[in-house]
């Protein structure tokens, strides 16, 4: 399996539903867009047998850190960091659910994301986990931030630590 970025020549966006509409709209609507202005990339998942076909996409960008938010132990530590990267979005077709995909589009953003902070240097990959998925992600060692539920947070150091 590979991802690769979203076309809007190549890709099927029409037929793609994950079954939330906001989700689905973006792919459909906004994407293209955001990668054009440069504010975000989106990465799709092909069908196998048809390249056109989405099974699923996540979209990276990066954003501001409210470092008052983080645990007390980390606020020192990260106390001259102003930015994350962060998984705007991350879904999978209806039709592929069960498939161990949604795991696996989550692994590869977060090696193009650490693969982006040896670069640019930055601590943190932040989550806006939607509609029940906050529990998927704290399997991979993400954590709520002290006061917003649903967004979380994982340390790049935690994520160099969980690939070697």
């Amino acid at each position: 399996m590979n991802t690769v970025l979203l076309s809007k020549v190549k890709h099927d966006r029409k037929t793609f539903d994950c079954g939330i509409d906001s989700l689905n709209n973006y792919l459909k609507l906004t994407a293209g867009q955001s990668s054009k202005r440069d504010n975000a990339r989106t990465f799709v998942l092909e069908d196998e047998l048809n390249d056109s076909q989405i099974t699923g996409f996540y979209t990276l960008t990066m954003t501001t850190l409210n470092l008052e938010s983080l645990p007390t132990a980390l606020q020192k530590k990260y106390a001259h960091s102003k930015s994350a990267g962060l998984i705007a979005r991350l879904a999978v077709d209806k039709n592929y659910k069960g498939k161990g995909l949604g795991e696996w589009l989550l692994i590869d953003a977060l090696k193009k994301l650490l693969l982006a902070s040896d670069t640019v240097g930055f601590p943190l990959v932040l989550v806006d986990a939607k509609d029940g998925a906050k529990e998927f992600y704290q399997k991979y060692g993400f954590t709520s931030f002290i006061d917003t539920e649903n967004r979380l947070f994982v340390t790049i150091s935690d994520i160099r630590a969980s690939f070697q």
